[in-house]
């Protein structure tokens, strides 16, 4: 190998840097030490000095293919005085995979390697200048015989030289890997990589409607006029007590608790947990009444998990009944009485939970929930067993089934209602947007199979879960509808 094709001696074992943040290590050294790594290198280093020319034959050009990478290549001149026409040809390469992040990052590293071939043109040039000074070549060469026989001598004696002696720059190689590595780094770290999974679900788009009302409130809290510092303290603090207190976790809830739909549906009898989940499911009013609130709130985080985000208005525990449009889950102490109208009304279901006599609940374990509480549910609307939404049937068939973990049953909870909020959105569009009559929108409730056996109960559950739709979704229809009507007369 020639000294112009040679950088590091074969004696010399490389350099080596070492991320700390991310542990990764940058390795430079004369070959890739894998026999893949060395033939895509070889051959993008090969096509960039011969067939891989852009206009002007410096600058950057792109090129490659899945199968041997793509390649990102900046072709430049370095000067040298024993070289023919006075100039060596060089090519700084970057070989990558993945074609996107390498088109995306040219301008990066265009910037950069510019930098990089201009400090090199500079510092060659230096040197190039002096031993003009010294021993002009273009004088020698002008008054050289040239013959047949002279020329194969001249061309062995001009050997090649490296980029070191064209730059008299002893530590070039530890200076470019310090740079390459750095350009590497940066490159890789500015741009990130997200994961999209489609559209966002419609409760991901109630989140975050119901996250900018939270901060629009306390921002005005804040800026209100009149107002004691205290009470809009107070008022902060009520409503970040309130949000924490409907969005805590299952693992946050200290002492006994409901871990699943699974383990509630155990622990209330089958008969009583399609009750209760139908009332849910229809957006009747659930109460629960008892002296441990960690329990029914337990009770309601389990139970929310049937609904869309936007159809749950929660109120975990209060010492006052509170009216069904506050709220369709309401925790209670066990003082509070239940107003007559309520406890005569089939939109609501009560769930008393009552501590079993002679049981500390400090030497009972989690899992003896049922020997802790006794759990009386009363309703004026009993749901036959029969009966029930489509939803809820499936539901209970994968409950039922002991070879699906709670994961498992969780991921078909979440597939049912996607399917349900979509059979929503269509019915949503035909009746409220478009203003269909009743026969036109039976025809769209037999096409979703929402006629049938329980067709009252899907029906139902149909329309309860359409208030729950973002706003976000239902002004995008409404702007599309009206935009659609003004096409025409345009």
């Amino acid at each position: 190998m020639c000294e112009g094709c040679r950088s590091l001696p074969a004696s010399h074992p490389g350099f080596m840097s070492i991320d700390d943040e991310t542990g990764i290590r940058f390795l430079s050294h004369q070959h890739p030490r894998e026999p893949q790594l060395f033939s895509v290198v070889r051959q993008a280093c090969v096509r960039s000095l011969s067939c891989e020319v852009c206009p002007g034959r410096e600058g950057p050009i792109f090129f490659g293919d899945e199968q041997h990478g793509f390649v990102f290549s900046h072709t430049f001149f370095i000067k040298d005085s024993l070289a023919r026409g006075f100039q060596r040809w060089y090519s700084i390469v970057m070989v990558a995979m993945d074609r996107i992040y390498l088109i995306n990052s040219w301008p990066f590293l265009l910037r950069h390697l510019k930098l990089t071939i201009q400090s090199l043109q500079s510092t060659a040039l230096k040197v190039f200048d002096s031993e003009q000074g010294v021993c002009p070549q273009r004088a020698v060469r002008m008054n050289s015989a040239f013959s047949p026989a002279v020329f194969p001598h001249q061309r062995s004696g001009n050997a090649a030289r490296s980029l070191t002696s064209l730059t008299e720059h002893p530590n070039l190689w530890a200076s470019l890997h310090s740079s390459f590595s750095w350009l590497l780094k940066a490159c890789g770290s500015r741009l990130t990589e997200k994961l999209l999974e489609g559209a966002p679900t419609e409760d991901t788009l109630v989140l975050i409607e119901r996250q900018t009302e939270q901060e629009e409130e306390m921002s005005c809290w804040e800026g209100a006029e009149g107002a004691s510092s205290k009470s809009r303290h107070q008022s902060v603090n009520e409503l970040g007590h309130d949000f924490l207190c409907d969005d805590t976790k299952l693992e946050e809830i200290p002492g006994p608790k409901f871990r699943s739909l699974r383990h509630l549906r155990q622990v209330l009898g089958v008969a009583d947990f399609r009750q209760l989940a139908w009332h849910v499911l229809m957006g009747n009013q659930v109460i629960w009444r008892g002296a441990h609130p960690g329990l029914i709130q337990s009770a309601f985080i389990v139970l929310k998990s049937l609904l869309p985000v936007g159809c749950v208005r929660s109120v975990p525990y209060s010492g006052q009944y509170e009216e069904a449009y506050k709220c369709n889950f309401l925790g209670l102490s066990p003082d509070v009485p239940i107003p007559a109208h309520v406890s005569s009304s089939e939109f609501s279901v009560l769930v008393d939970v009552s501590i079993e006599r002679n049981c500390q609940i400090s030497a009972v374990g989690d899992e003896d929930i049922c020997s802790l509480y006794q759990f009386t549910m009363s309703s004026a609307n009993p749901q036959p067993t029969d009966r029930g939404p489509t939803l809820l049937n499936k539901l209970e068939v994968a409950l039922s089934n002991e070879n699906l973990s709670v994961d498992v049953v969780s991921h078909c909870l979440l597939c049912l209602k996607e399917e349900c909020m979509n059979k929503v959105k269509v019915l949503f569009k035909f009746s409220k947007v478009d203003g269909r009559g009743r026969e036109d929108t039976q025809k769209v409730l037999a096409l979703l199979g929402a006629t049938g056996p329980g067709e009252e109960d899907n029906v139902r559950l149909l329309k309860f879960w359409m208030t729950g739709l973002s706003k976000t979704y239902k002004s995008h229809l409404m702007t599309a509808v009206r935009g659609g009507e003004r096409s025409p007369s345009q």
